[in-house]
């Protein structure tokens, strides 16, 4: 890793070896090429920000908001972790992976009850400027070439502004007492800590809410994300004989994965979870380092995200001999079951509650035919026994989009208890976890985890599974794994 020079942030002296003379500064400021700006049309998300904005202004007639895409984050000494903007800010700009950290968005009230929104950003160092060479964050030298004011205008159709400019907004908060503005407040503590103690809770909240019905632009996005994620699951496949090869496969899984998604998009949207044998009754398992041995499932929830931030969360429990043991397979049926039934009832109308509810009804109905249960599923599922949740202790659904867990901060009458309405995404995610040490159940049940979790919409008349396309009943899956065997 290159060195920091002695004027860069967290730089320490002695590593700091750029020259500093005035002959050096004159000379690496000097016999440069001009550079010509070329304005890039507006980006295809530009139109459908513009209309978000519309919408939140509409909420806050009178009132100045603030949000900021948020600041690098220390990962140790002088390194960063790679930026990611707020979600807040992305929606609302529509500057997702290419983003520049430290940015604000401002919304202005104006004299029509409406407001003019301006972007601030920290604008590219001159070649006669000492941060062009010596600083790492935004010095060209050290992350390449950066946008100017003009190029962001044109790609957002958004208005700009340098970020010292953003100085006369603090102060007018300042001066005028900050009852008046709203921010995002966890996005940027140190703006935060500038602008004082603005009200944010219920602005947050709103902010969630408008992310919870998906635009056009937002629905074509998630469809991308998740043609990407399935071409992952299919590399994992195709690359199942080395990683069962090495004592750390499930690493392997999750190199292969990040692979495709580095290649097909920005990230991943979340840590994927490669969790093989009993690892696979670990809900987060994340840590991956068990081996991925035949005859055993492998269970992996993984998402690939798009340079806009949309991504895609979907779980598929493998064999990965290519074969489900009797065993196996009688679970993977009851989980798929409860799923299908869930998904069966997905309409606009309903609450959204309902579809955990009738996947837990079949997960009750099954884990009682087997016997493990003690009482019978009709007395499981009401709300003072839950006996049938030992073995799904978690949610069937959560809302998907910019965010993995996307809305989370929406009040719980627009969420859990919300009604659905075409233009939702959200996952539907049931399982079955069966502990290696859990004495409740059957010895060959020990140790087996199998969750499926596909990606669907709300439509006009009911909904569409948008990964439907990824294998999914036991024999699909057999076929698939068996195929990229032979």
């Amino acid at each position: 890793m290159a060195e920091q020079t002695d004027t860069a942030p967290r730089a320490t002296s002695n590593r700091s070896t750029t020259p500093g003379s005035d002959t050096f500064k004159q000379y690496i400021g000097s016999q440069w090429a001009e550079r010509t700006d070329v304005l890039p049309p507006a980006r295809e998300e530009a139109s459908f920000a513009a209309d978000r904005r519309a919408r939140l202004s509409a909420d806050y007639p009178g009132k100045r908001l603030v949000i900021p895409a948020g600041r690098l984050k220390q990962r140790s000494n002088d390194t960063d972790y790679p930026f990611r903007a707020h979600t807040a800010f992305t929606y609302l700009t529509g500057w997702g992976s290419d983003s520049e950290p430290g940015s604000v968005l401002v919304l202005e009230p104006d004299a029509g009850g409406g407001h003019e929104a301006t972007l601030y950003f920290r604008e590219r160092a001159g070649r006669d400027s000492d941060e062009f060479y010596a600083n790492p964050e935004i010095g060209e030298f050290w992350i390449g070439p950066r946008p100017s004011l003009a190029q962001v205008a044109s790609d957002l159709a958004l208005a700009t502004q340098g970020i010292a400019e953003l100085d006369a907004v603090v102060a007018a908060v300042v001066s005028t007492g900050s009852a008046n503005t709203l921010a995002v407040r966890d996005a940027d503590p140190d703006l935060t800590a500038l602008l004082g103690e603005t009200d944010s809770a219920e602005f947050e909240q709103k902010l969630s809410e408008l992310r919870l019905v998906k635009d056009e632009y937002e629905i074509g996005q998630m469809r991308l994300a998740i043609a990407a994620t399935a071409r992952g699951f299919g590399d994992i496949i195709a690359d199942l004989p080395r990683i069962t090869e090495h004592e750390r496969g499930e690493r392997l899984v999750e190199g292969v994965f990040n692979g495709r998604a580095r290649a097909d998009g920005a990230a991943v949207g979340y840590d994927t979870i490669a969790a093989s044998g009993p690892h696979a009754c670990i809900l987060h398992w994340t840590r991956n380092d068990g081996p991925v041995v035949p005859g055993d499932l492998i269970l992996v929830d993984a998402g690939v995200e798009l340079d806009s931030y949309y991504t895609a969360d979907i779980t598929r429990t493998l064999p990965v001999s290519g074969r489900f043991s009797d065993e196996q397979r009688m679970i993977y049926e009851a989980v798929r079951e409860a799923a299908d039934a869930a998904f069966a009832i997905v309409r606009p109308g309903i609450r959204f509650r309902e579809i955990h509810a009738t996947a837990m009804g079949v997960i009750a109905r099954k884990t009682a035919e087997w016997g493990l249960l003690p009482v019978t599923a009709e007395e499981a599922i009401e709300p003072e026994n839950q006996q049938h949740r030992r073995y799904m202790v978690h949610g069937t659904s959560h809302h998907l989009g910019l965010d993995v867990h996307d809305c989370a901060k929406a009040r719980r009458e627009m969420y859990l208890d919300g009604v659905l309405e075409a233009g939702m995404v959200f996952t539907i995610e049931p399982g079955l976890y069966f502990q290696p040490d859990d004495l409740t159940v059957p010895e060959s049940f020990r140790g087996i985890g199998v969750r499926i979790e596909d990606d669907i919409l709300v439509t006009a008349t009911g909904a569409e599974n948008l990964s439907a396309a990824i294998p999914r009943t036991a024999d699909e899956v057999e076929a698939w794994v068996s195929a990229a065997g032979a």
